[in-house]
């Protein structure tokens, strides 16, 4: 069951990429899965990380509070700023603009953890920045959001906090509490769970692109644009960010990788909540988690071999 399980994380990238396309192209079959579930699904996926998390992770907040703070000021302010200027630029309808914007506005995503690590990167600084803009996500997500889509749509932001603490941090407390009064075996956590998010993460990308493939057929090269450029501006700006601030080669691929990911399961979740009238808020999400696993992939291969020069 392990192997299984190691072969599913190791093959993320290609198994949501395979699944936008079965989506896609046959709706009717895929569309079985439900967005009502995509909620409980990110839940999901965040019981997993509040089960796999340690107190080392936290540790690195105390010991390197200025590296930290550096990559979540530059998450919170890169990508948002991108996501707003990219929709300006490209004059998006309304309903795609509040897409970009709100994964613009999510925190780092988990997945940047395993790219930060395939990329000889600083791990314990990804994964403290991921912990840390997870848990600022409930007030600067939908303040954010508030900011610079407030003139697309109407923002109830405290709807949105109300919906993040539910899906983002009661998963991750419950999950840490079961693994402080259960003993997990090893296996458990390092292969099953990854897993057990990969067909999660799956099951949202499913459920999101069968709900809209007509429509995104009808813009989608427009939004794939889009979406791919503030995805490549997002690693690109935030290597820059601490580049500037004469970080190390290895915190310089965490801070790049973790700003350049996105939580876009929660940007699917939260557009399908707050935002049903606009039925295509939902799609920059969607794009973006299958988009995401793969140039990840792919800088992550990059950055190893330059970062072991």
């Amino acid at each position: 069951m392990y192997k299984i399980c190691m072969l599913i994380s190791r093959w993320m990238a290609v198994i949501v990429l395979l699944m936008a396309a079965a989506a896609l192209l046959l709706p009717d079959v895929v569309g079985v899965i439900k967005t009502s579930w995509v909620p409980w699904l990110l839940g999901m996926v965040m019981f997993g990380m509040g089960m796999a998390l340690k107190v080392d992770d936290f540790r690195v907040v105390f010991l390197r509070p200025k590296d930290v703070v550096i990559g979540c000021l530059a998450q919170f302010m890169v990508m948002p700023l991108l996501a707003w200027l990219l929709a300006k630029v490209f004059a998006l309808p309304a309903e795609l603009a509040v897409g970009v914007i709100l994964v613009g506005c999510c925190p780092g995503g988990t997945s940047s953890n395993v790219i930060t690590f395939l990329a000889g990167g600083d791990l314990a600084l990804s994964i403290g920045m991921t912990c840390v803009s997870t848990i600022l996500a409930p007030i600067v997500t939908p303040l954010l959001t508030w900011l610079l889509a407030g003139t697309y749509v109407d923002v109830d932001v405290w709807s949105m906090f109300m919906s993040i603490v539910q899906v983002i941090v009661l998963p991750i407390v419950l999950g840490l509490l079961v693994k402080h009064f259960f003993t997990l075996p090893e296996g458990l956590v390092k292969n099953v769970l990854p897993a057990f998010s990969t067909i999660a993460i799956t099951l949202i990308v499913g459920a999101v692109v069968s709900a809209n493939a007509d429509k995104l057929l009808a813009s989608g090269l427009l939004v794939i644009a889009v979406v791919i450029l503030h995805n490549l501006l997002g690693y690109l700006l935030g290597w820059l960010t601490a580049i500037m601030l004469r970080l190390s080669r290895p915190k310089c691929t965490a801070i790049s990788v973790e700003v350049g990911m996105q939580n876009s399961g929660l940007a699917c979740s939260l557009a399908q909540q707050h935002f049903q009238t606009m039925a295509m808020a939902t799609v920059p999400g969607a794009i973006f988690s299958v988009w995401h696993n793969i140039s990840g992939a792919l800088y992550a291969r990059l950055l190893r071999s330059w970062n072991h020069e």
